[in-house]
């Protein structure tokens, strides 16, 4: 399948590949598949490395981080010897190896063109609880997130639809009805399925039927998210704390007031007692974190409030699937409060898709805006998200009398247009967001 991941490699290539690339990301959303599949279109030879697997390519980083040194070790493992020039290397599930990460420094700053991509499941997490000095400015780093609905839709083959959709968002002019309800029933399948490859995989293979997708695809996945959450951490019990944080987290999305509670997980629940727990769930990318901010002011990133923020899971699939939400009653469009919620996490994760850091606004007479973008063309603009055709929000309209923005967008199932300065998006065009 196709990944717009795949630009962001080709990027690195054609900057020279001087600085070894780090592909951080969470477990199944497609690291190892696009990596290999590039370097197998883009370089006359590669070689792969799983340190999780490969224990004597491993142990070569545990016995010396020179890079001269690193690679007559691997030739004398392989029998032959390496053309660097002609070659790429790929190290993956690097996070076992503290030492790897920190050879990248030497294999950036060699005379020998080394050209090396490294990726691993809690790439994040490592990065975070590192022991030694990370390798900053030695190493380029990007993030790689489950499949967006843009994917989805060249997945599924609709790359005219989605032509269309993004020239009507550039020309905000109405999509073709038939062609509008065409892709309202695409976006509902995307949150039943999801954007894990894998289960995009599976939609397709089983001719795009909803009701005959294997949902058991999602729930392995969940518990290997739930399995890596007890081998990568120092102790049981803070395995356990991250465990009741991520399982906790559609529960708290429930609420009227959406703002993560440390004290819903237990009674007894404290930030001091589950920070650290937290923090490993963001950096593993399972788990989105939208900011309160405080002002509306630029740059919004030193206004949250640290203390009132919302979790979001990293793939809308796995939020219907831990929800048990029924398919039937997202496709029917059944009113159910959910829903909301539901379609709130897809925004989410199509904004963290293209690289926008999560703000939402909350007023003191509790109106909300659900998220904050900046542009430095437009300013400070809102963001409302609804579910369905209902577009009443006495919220919006008392953020946009208060903080006059240039215009503010509407995500709903409506067709595109503006009025009274908003601008009316359909939810399957938020990946033409700039």
């Amino acid at each position: 399948m196709k990944r717009l991941f795949e630009e962001k490699l080709k990027a690195w290539k054609d900057s020279g590949m001087k600085k070894p690339l780090m592909v951080v990301g969470a477990r199944q959303i497609g690291k190892t598949y696009t990596i290999e599949k590039f370097v197998k279109e883009n370089f006359e030879k590669h070689l792969y490395f799983n340190l999780e697997k490969d224990i004597e390519i491993r142990n070569i980083f545990e016995r010396t981080i020179n890079d001269k040194e690193i690679i007559s070790d691997i030739e004398l493992i392989l029998g032959e010897k390496i053309d660097t020039e002609k070659t790429i290397f790929f190290f993956d599930e690097v996070q076992v190896s503290e030492n790897f990460i920190i050879s990248l420094k030497y294999f950036n700053e060699s005379e020998i063109p080394y050209k090396i991509i490294c990726a691993g499941s809690l790439l994040g997490v490592k990065i975070n609880r590192f022991q030694n000095s990370f390798p900053v400015g030695k190493v380029r780093i990007e993030y790689m997130y489950p499949m967006n609905f843009e994917e989805f839709l060249i997945a599924t083959g609709n790359e005219m639809l989605r032509d269309k959709i993004v020239e009507c968002y550039n020309n905000m002019s109405s999509m073709p009805a038939f062609a509008h309800e065409q892709a309202i029933t695409l976006y509902k399948n995307y949150l039943c399925v999801g954007g894990m490859p894998e289960a995009v995989s599976n939609f397709v293979e089983n001719n795009e039927d909803i009701l005959s997708f294997d949902s058991h695809i999602l729930s392995d996945i969940k518990d290997m998210y739930i399995a890596d959450m007890q081998k990568y951490v120092k102790t049981g019990v803070e395995s356990i704390k991250i465990e009741k944080i991520y399982k906790n987290i559609p529960s708290q999305l429930a609420k009227d007031n959406k703002n993560f509670k440390y004290s819903f997980i237990e009674e007894s629940g404290r930030k001091r007692k589950y920070e650290s727990s937290l923090d490993w769930l963001v950096a593993s990318k399972m788990v989105l974190i939208n900011y309160n901010s405080k002002r509306i002011e630029i740059p919004l990133k030193v206004y949250i409030d640290e203390d009132n923020f919302k979790l979001y899971l990293s793939d809308v699939g796995i939020l219907t699937n831990i929800s048990e939400v029924k398919f039937p009653d997202i496709m029917l469009d059944n009113n159910f409060f959910y829903k909301g919620t539901i379609t709130e996490n897809y925004v989410a994760q199509e904004l963290t898709f293209k690289g926008e850091t999560l703000y939402y606004w909350r007023s003191k007479r509790d109106a909300e805006i659900d998220f904050l973008l900046y542009s430095e063309k437009d300013g400070i603009i809102p963001i409302e998200v609804k579910s369905g055709n209902n577009v009443k929000s006495v919220s919006l309209n008392m953020y946009m009398e208060e903080f006059k923005p240039k215009y503010a967008i509407r995500f709903s199932t409506r067709n595109f247009g503006f009025e009274n300065n908003i601008k009316s998006i359909p939810l399957y065009a938020v990946f033409c967001i700039k």
